[in-house]
């Protein structure tokens, strides 16, 4: 039990499962928070959707109804700048609200056995002092 509780404790393993829980419970927020906020706000610049933002490379791009690009080559940027939005968010969110006091509690619980570790060993001292004491007078 002592090896599966230190496994379960050790700093990667628990930071790559609270990543993992987390990143997955937030992603509806995130979606939601640039959908409903970051869209918007690009909307002033042209367009009501940051994914619809795109350039033509070669040539007018003309697009079927479908969506299909019938000419041209057509980069679609927008969804990227999206995607890499929404992973900055979460990735900022599961750092600042759990790794960082993950961290926190691992420095604190290791200073607590260090503190322990130095009291005990000033305690052994002690008690041999105390032990070299009582036998010296019988030498």
């Amino acid at each position: 039990m002592k090896g599966f509780k230190e496994f379960l404790l050790r700093g990667n393993v628990v930071e790559l499962a609270v990543a993992v829980v987390i990143g997955a419970a937030f992603t509806n927020i995130v979606n939601a928070f640039v959908k409903g906020v970051i869209n918007p706000i690009v909307g002033v610049f042209g367009t009501k959707d940051l994914a619809s933002y795109s350039s033509c490379l070669k040539g007018p791009c003309e697009v079927s109804p479908t969506g299909e690009v019938t000419s041209g080559i057509l980069i679609l940027w927008g969804s990227v700048l999206s995607a890499v939005l929404q992973f900055l968010i979460t990735a900022a969110v599961v750092y600042f609200a759990l790794i960082v006091p993950m961290n926190r509690l691992a420095a604190h619980r290791k200073s607590l056995a260090e503190e322990a570790a130095e009291a005990e060993a000033k305690e052994v001292q002690l008690l041999t002092e105390i032990r070299d004491a009582l036998v010296a007078p019988l030498r």
